[in-house]
């Protein structure tokens, strides 16, 4: 089914103060041009700078996602961008009077009420799906996080969470189609650990936080003199009552596992900062701000590959990244010294695989061991620092006006001849990358065995 892009109809606008900031904060929701995405705009500053809703501008995790560019930050975004993503709005401009949106009740339901108000028109452009068509991980073992991507033909959401903590236990939850964001996850609020908050507050943290826009899970016991002294830190007013349903003042939960619902509502605002819609199932255990946000980068790497692929390979081809016409585009090399004929697989800044078809009419055959021919083997280090070229060109924008130039080749050894008929596949890996200085490791293979394997050191320069 062709979907189009999606706007608001007309602004709206929500006011509060900031969870963590504790400004008071007004944020108006306005219509945006096709493939404008969403862009936070802080008009309590000079000039009013944008700051677009991308990862590449996360800068702090500590308790919540912040984005800035230049002198222009926005605190705790997630809450907001899950809401756009909820209603399936593609272009939001975000304009801001504080450093961090309103808290509102601690969950999105606010901001999807006020942006059901103004109401979404179906615009021209077609949506710019990203598709996970391949299993996408990322694994931190000591804090015990997994998040994975699978294929999927919807978006979906599962996430499990377990704090070790008997008013919560081990709870789970799983969005199976985005309809049911509005009803189900919209409303569930942030929350938090009693033995968090002094430290929250210590840390210049929650200044706009209060018992009635977070749910105070309590974890250890306190006395009335401590919960006096806590009130007094964090300036609430009225009461606070250690109870015995195991939230602060006896807060009712919204749902059995609303915590767990509130991580996928987390998980799904930083899912926005891939700057693309989702098709496909992303499993989450134990997540956080910073897995979420580092499980984003493997997405956008993703993207950018595939943006580049377009750039270059004008003609779709199954199982082909670039053929050699897009290789062309690509490097600067021209027959008889281009000595790869396609790419089938990369990931951005971090491998390649390339294939070389060695035929019988190849020119260097005619003078290297006429009589029996054999594949040079400086030959097949400069098809494997092509590959490694490419791989290093697909991670800047303008590939096209960059040269690789080789600085070392290291431990390199040859283990089998290359003949004729022979087809090489060329694995290059990325193992460093300082600025423009690259380290690359590779190895070339013939049915599966290594033929040569080589360390090289590459400089990315602009073509003179």
């Amino acid at each position: 089914m062709i979907e189009k892009q999606k706007t608001i109809k007309g602004e709206v606008t929500l006011s509060g103060v900031g969870l963590h900031t504790g400004h008071e904060s007004t944020v108006t929701f306005k219509p945006a041009p096709e493939n404008y995405g969403f862009v936070f705009v802080r008009v309590d500053l000079p000039g009013h700078p944008e700051v677009p809703a991308d990862v590449n501008y996360v800068v702090d995790l500590s308790r919540g996602t912040t984005i800035q560019r230049g002198e222009a930050r926005v605190h705790t975004v997630e809450h907001v961008l899950a809401s756009l993503v909820g209603l399936q709005i593609d272009n939001c401009r975000i304009e801001i009077s504080a450093p961090e949106p309103p808290v509102m009740d601690g969950s999105a339901k606010p901001f999807v009420d006020a942006l059901l108000e103004a109401g979404t028109v179906e615009q021209t452009a077609l949506k710019d799906y990203l598709v996970i068509d391949q299993t996408i991980q990322y694994v931190d073992e000591a804090r015990g996080v997994q998040i994975v991507g699978l294929p999927a033909d919807d978006f979906r959401l599962t996430v499990m969470v377990d704090y070790n903590n008997p008013a919560l236990g081990s709870q789970h939850t799983g969005m199976f189609t985005i309809k049911e964001f509005v009803e189900e996850f919209a409303s569930a609020r942030t929350f938090c650990f009693l033995t968090e908050v002094e430290m929250l507050a210590e840390q210049g943290l929650i200044k706009g936080g209060d018992i009635d826009n977070a749910i105070v899970i309590v974890d250890r016991h306190v006395d009335e003199s401590e919960l006096s002294r806590l009130k007094d830190k964090l300036k609430l007013e009225g009461d606070l009552v250690i109870g015995n349903t195991g939230f602060l003042n006896n807060k009712e939960l919204r749902y059995k596992n609303e915590p767990a619902r509130h991580k996928l509502l987390d998980l799904m605002g930083d899912l926005a900062l891939i700057g693309a819609p989702l098709k496909g199932q992303v499993l989450a255990a134990r997540p956080g701000h910073a897995a979420n946000i580092a499980f984003v980068k493997e997405l956008r790497k993703l993207v950018d590959a595939r943006k580049l692929t377009r750039k270059f390979q004008h003609v779709k081809k199954e199982g082909v990244i670039f053929d050699i016409q897009a290789i062309e585009r690509i490097l600067p090399h021209r027959y008889p010294f281009l000595l790869i004929d396609r790419i089938i697989d990369f990931k951005l800044d971090e491998r390649i695989t390339a294939i070389k078809n060695v035929t019988r009419n190849e020119p260097f055959f005619n003078g290297h061991f006429p009589g029996q021919a054999v594949m040079p083997g400086v030959l097949i280090v400069e098809a494997m620092a092509q590959a490694g070229g490419i791989l290093l060109l697909n991670g800047i924008e303008n590939a096209a006006e960059n040269l690789v130039y080789f600085m070392s080749i290291d431990n390199c050894k040859f283990r089998k001849p290359v003949t004729p008929g022979d087809q090489l596949i060329i694995e290059m890996e990325m193992v460093s990358r300082r600025r423009k200085i690259c380290g690359i490791r590779g190895k070339a293979m013939v049915d599966g065995a290594v033929v040569c394997e080589a360390d090289m050191m590459a400089s990315i320069v602009e073509r003179g």
